[in-house]
């Protein structure tokens, strides 16, 4: 504690040439006379230290990607839908389609999994089809070595390097056997391990690193020329081919090389992988000799004049940086009347003259700012409400409309009795939307309305409109502004169950996540829009004062951008033919609203 006090008493310009001279002047002497004599063993042992740290570090990361692997393979092995759907005797082609598409784990865990290439199946059922998830194994998958050494495990996992069969690309893959309660015959289920995932961990590496399997086969590298050979082919001759865990002597492209492996047997499998790590020590001396040269000649010569300027820069520097450190002092002290005066055009002359002006424009601006941000909060704060006011009421009247028209025409044409019911939900839909100012409404209030209208709008379609509301229980007690869900519903029924011949499935659907944001989503499967006309209504949504046809959604989308920001606008999917999804979030209690997570 002395020696630390005695430093910072020192002045700026003798501590800085003391530094110099002590941290690096004399342990550069020192050392460099040291290393010349112990070079060779110390690069040698720090090559080594590193080659066995790469290994070690791959070695974790690596069983991080299998180790998903394996977790999927317990998953789908104790997966009785997916055990159902490969023992199933299907009556026809559209069945297995229709299953197929339900069934979408596998599917699920490729998109949420990076470490994951693909995943496939393989059971012999003649009445299922190929799609790359469930396969019927051909004559030579079932005569395959790995095929057969998975059947004979009792559920342990293998490690082998396969050819895919849709890409034809050789993966590290995780073969294991599934037992169908439903068949006598066992299935294998593959999961191929993303290869580029792999090599990208190798690619960090310094020295040459690749991981091996019990076949030898380099399933991953970090030298593309390695990647996909047999270990024999590129080391023929050296004692790498059987080597477990440890440090060895080998030959690599004929230099004499050193060799650190580790071994990862991944948990409940038969077989495991290796990591093997290799470095030439002729390249290592002779970059560390070259340095060495390099470095004496010009260490020597910088040090002598680094010491000498070292001393004279810093009495020049510390004069000049005290001064400008006082005004900054009363600069900090709310002192706008200061002036620094320090001569000179170099970067501190020039840093006082800006410290100056920038004192002088602080000066001006706290005053400027202070009167702007008063007049800016009052206007800001005026132009939403008469905006707000003015959206919410378009609404009003285009729904009530196109409720009215709905009516007559049904009536028109089927001349019953059964209206009654209709013209009572209509009733309630007209009273609530007059009552309807700027105040927010429950969630509930706002499903309630969606459901009575889309009641209305079944009494007109009947079964060619059919409507599924999922309802989170913790959203409806949420404020929401009111009118939000119901143009959206409505705008489904006309531009997708109206251009549609046949049945329309619409379904409303709400979620709170842990950081209480709600979820809103509107779904259908009617014609869907357009790649033309949907690029039109996202640049309507994107400027609010552009013309166009979709006023229900213009009108939301603004009410909802004005009210919860910019991240809360519509976010609107659709493909052609085969439905519409809208989607937008509200933050907890005015709060910024998370990315959107959900997909249509």
């Amino acid at each position: 504690m002395r020696f630390i006090r005695v430093l910072n008493d020192i002045r700026l310009k003798s501590k800085l040439s003391l530094i110099f001279i002590t941290v690096a002047v004399l342990p550069l002497l020192i050392s460099g006379i040291y290393l010349t004599s112990k070079l060779k063993e110390v690069m040698i042992l720090n090559a080594a230290e590193q080659a066995t740290n790469n290994v070690e570090r791959v070695q974790k990361r690596t069983e991080e990607v299998i180790n998903v692997a394996i977790d999927i393979s317990y998953q789908l092995s104790n997966d009785n839908r997916m055990k159902s759907i490969a023992s199933r005797n299907y009556e026809s082609y559209n069945e297995v389609i229709q299953t197929y598409r339900q069934y979408t784990d596998i599917r699920d865990y490729m998109r949420l999994y990076k470490e994951i290439k693909s995943i496939r199946l393989y059971t012999s059922n003649s009445t299922m089809l190929n799609n790359w998830e469930f396969m019927q194994p051909d004559d030579q998958t079932k005569q395959s070595e790995w095929y057969r050494a998975a059947l004979s495990q009792k559920g342990l996992a293998g490690w082998d390097y396969i050819q895919d069969e849709r890409d034809h690309r050789h993966y590290l893959s995780l073969v294991r056997k599934i037992n169908l309660d439903e068949l006598k015959n066992e299935s294998v289920l593959v999961i191929n391990v993303n290869s580029d995932l792999l090599n990208s961990i190798l690619s960090q590496e310094t020295f040459s690193t690749m991981i091996v399997d019990d076949n030898n086969n380099i399933v991953a590298a970090n030298r593309p020329d390695l990647y996909g050979k047999n270990l024999a082919s590129v080391h023929a001759g050296s004692n790498m081919l059987s080597q477990t865990e440890g440090s060895y002597e080998a030959v690599m492209d004929g230099k004499n090389s050193k060799v650190v492996i580790a071994n990862i047997t991944p948990q409940n499998s038969w077989n495991g992988l290796r990591i093997i790590s290799v470095f030439t020590v002729s390249e290592i001396l002779h970059d560390a000799n070259a340095i060495i040269r390099l470095a004496t000649f010009v260490i020597g010569g910088c040090l002598i004049i680094a010491v000498l300027l070292v001393y004279v820069s810093a009495s020049f520097i510390a004069r000049r940086l005290l001064r400008l450190s006082k005004h900054m002092s009363r600069v900090g002290t709310v002192s706008w009347d200061t002036y620094l005066d320090l001569d000179g055009k170099d970067e501190i002359g020039q840093l006082s003259r800006q410290f100056n002006d920038l004192v002088h424009r602080i000066s001006e601006l706290m005053l400027e700012v202070e009167e702007s941000n008063q007049q800016k909060q009052t206007l800001l704060q005026k132009q939403n409400d008469i905006k707000f006011k003015m959206l919410a009421s378009q609404v009003n009247p285009h729904f009530l409309f196109n409720t009215l028209e709905s009516i007559r025409m049904e009536a028109h044409l089927r001349g019953e009795e059964g209206l009654a019911q209709a013209v009572w939900q209509l009733s309630v839909l007209i009273r609530n939307s007059l009552e309807v100012g700027s105040r927010q409404i429950p969630l509930s209030d706002e499903l309630n309305m969606v459901r009575c209208y889309l009641e209305l709008q079944k009494f007109r379609y009947e079964d060619r409109l059919q409507y599924i509301m999922e309802i989170d229980p913790a959203s409806e007690h949420i404020e929401i502004p009111p009118l939000i869900i119901q143009p959206l519903v409505e705008n489904s029924i006309l531009h997708g169950l109206d251009r549609k011949e046949g049945p329309t499935l619409i379904t409303v659907r709400t979620k709170v996540n842990d950081q209480g944001t709600l979820f809103v989503e509107i779904h259908d499967d009617g014609a869907g829009i357009p790649p033309k006309k949907m690029n039109e209504i996202k640049k309507q949504l994107m400027n609010s004062d552009e013309a166009g046809d979709r006023i229900g959604l213009r009108n939301v989308n603004d009410r909802l951008e004005l009210t919860y920001g910019t991240r809360s606008r519509l976010s609107i999917e659709s493909t052609e033919g085969r439905g519409t999804c809208i989607t937008f979030c509200i933050p907890k209690e005015g709060g910024e609203p998370d990315v959107l997570r959900d997909h249509c």
